[in-house]
């Protein structure tokens, strides 16, 4: 099996792996894929599944709407210190562990939080609620590193961007899917024991399938230079390297900051929309378009930034193109009236600002090269988590009693809230941190200097007189026809 020891084992190999065997993909890494995709959605679901339906939740659990915000904000307060251990993990254990764990926690989870619905009635539903949302968020800080590490070790150079945008955007996907779902199947206090046990579904799907179909944490070769010199620094060296690194610090606080901004957001939507009368299927349609455009914009950046390697104007473009339309979602949404506005601008907010999310994942790679995936990736979303639980707390301490009349359609003490500070501070810090990232950010792409000077099969196009590597034996699980990391194929 492999794992950590394969790739201390490529580090030492790679010049006479290259030149002997070449560096080849291989067919399964597209099931690997599949496996953290799916699990990455089903954790996203499990996290907001309760904020389209807030105050539904709250009134057929007995809860406030803090407790209620308490289900999405723990996610923040477990991977904060959670984040480092799972760093660790997946760049010293393997990700095929990784992965697997992550699976059988984020199933759990599901369980455990369904338990206050089950025929025995639980005196203190908010406790088994909460137990079962730590234990997913214990998933996700496995799961949200993964597709960075995923990307370098199974899939040759012109293909990481994409199928980091892949996994990386599986997220949002589950975020798309509870904003539509939870609305549609709750329409009565009724019908929540009914949505928890669908929710329920895909992760124990996530879980089979991690199980039963990951059996290597790396492939037999590398797909490149790159990955061959994957994780070439220790943990803590790693580390070291990182804060050292002043473009990966700078990289890291202003694309943390916009995990918390965008997280906040979802997190927060259906109650800053309903004070102004906005019904709770409205503000899931608006975090539906939020998401749809997300993905359809990372789909077509992430395949230009494979070809172009345009990493860097692309997120600066993003980001402060992002900040724009955040600061017209804080002066629209404070006025009734304005649907159409507000699907507009939620559908610009994703197609600018999610877009931008894997492409700052793989940037983070290439200006800390040679540090671990696991790591580089890791800290900024660890750093996500912070600022986005200090974002979140902030935002909803300053959600004061309103002083005007309101024609809330929100249930209990959410109809009597003003949002209109918090919207514009929200506004305010994109703004700021699209600013610092514009202004202090630059860096050279490490990783594919280092490709550039250690692999001199990727320069050369042309198909050399020598044995395909289908011939080659002792391989397991040949490589797939398509390998183009192999000497014969083509750059596109």
């Amino acid at each position: 099996m492999a794992g950590p020891a394969g790739d201390a084992q490529w580090a030492a190999a790679s010049p006479s792996l290259g030149a002997l065997l070449a560096y080849r993909s291989y067919a399964r890494r597209w099931v690997f894929l599949l496996v953290v995709s799916l699990l990455s959605c089903s954790n996203a679901m499990l996290w907001l599944s309760f904020a389209p339906v807030a105050d539904t939740i709250a009134r057929h659990f007995r809860l406030s709407a803090q407790q209620v915000n308490w289900l999405s904000l723990v996610y923040f307060v477990v991977s904060i210190p959670f984040g480092l251990a799972a760093i660790w993990v997946l760049d010293s254990v393997g990700l095929r562990w990784a992965t697997v764990l992550g699976a059988w926690l984020n199933f759990v989870g599901s369980v455990f939080r369904a338990l206050p619905c089950m025929p025995f009635r639980a005196s203190e539903p908010f406790a088994f609620l909460l137990g079962g949302q730590s234990l997913c968020a214990l998933a996700q800080s496995l799961v949200i590193f993964s597709p960075a590490k995923l990307a370098a070790l199974w899939f040759p150079e012109h293909q990481r961007a994409t199928a980091n945008m892949i996994g990386t955007m599986a997220n949002p996907l589950g975020v798309l899917v509870a904003n539509l779902l939870s609305p549609a199947l709750v329409k009565k206090e009724d019908d929540i024991p009914v949505m928890l046990g669908i929710y329920m579904v895909p992760a124990g799907l996530a879980c089979l399938l991690a199980t039963a179909c990951l059996w290597e944490s790396v492939p037999p070769t590398p797909p490149s230079a790159g990955a061959a010199q994957s994780t070439s620094e220790g943990f803590l060296d790693g580390l070291k390297l990182l804060l050292r690194n002043k473009a990966y610090v700078i990289l890291a606080v202003c694309f943390g900051g916009g995990v918390g901004i965008f997280s906040s957001f979802s997190a927060l939507l259906e109650q800053v929309l309903c004070v102004e009368g906005y019904s709770n299927e409205f503000a899931g349609l608006c975090g539906a378009l939020f998401i749809v455009f997300g993905i359809l914009g990372a789909l077509g950046l992430g395949l230009y930034v494979d070809r172009t390697k345009h990493f860097t104007e692309a997120v600066k473009v993003g980001f402060c193109l992002t900040s724009l339309v955040c600061v017209a979602f804080a002066l629209v949404s404070q006025r009734r009236g304005q649907a159409v506005a507000l699907a507009a601008i939620c559908s610009l907010l994703g197609l600018l600002g999610f877009s931008a999310a894997p492409v700052a994942m793989e940037l983070a790679v290439e200006c800390s090269f040679p540090v671990g995936e696991g790591a580089a990736a890791g800290l900024v979303f660890v750093l996500g988590q912070v600022e986005g639980l200090l974002i979140m707390l902030l935002l909803t301490a300053l959600a004061v009693r309103r002083a005007k009349p309101g024609f809330s359609t929100c249930q209990g003490d959410q109809g009597l809230l003003d949002w209109e500070v918090p919207m514009l501070l929200m506004a305010g810090l994109c703004t700021l941190f699209s600013c610092c990232l514009v202004l202090l950010f630059h860096t050279p792409y490490r990783r594919l200097q280092a490709e550039a000077s250690s692999s001199p099969c990727h320069r050369d196009s042309t198909p050399p007189p020598q044995t395909h590597p289908e011939a080659l034996p002792g391989l397991p699980d040949g490589p797939s026809m398509e390998a183009p990391g192999s000497p014969g194929a083509a750059h596109p």
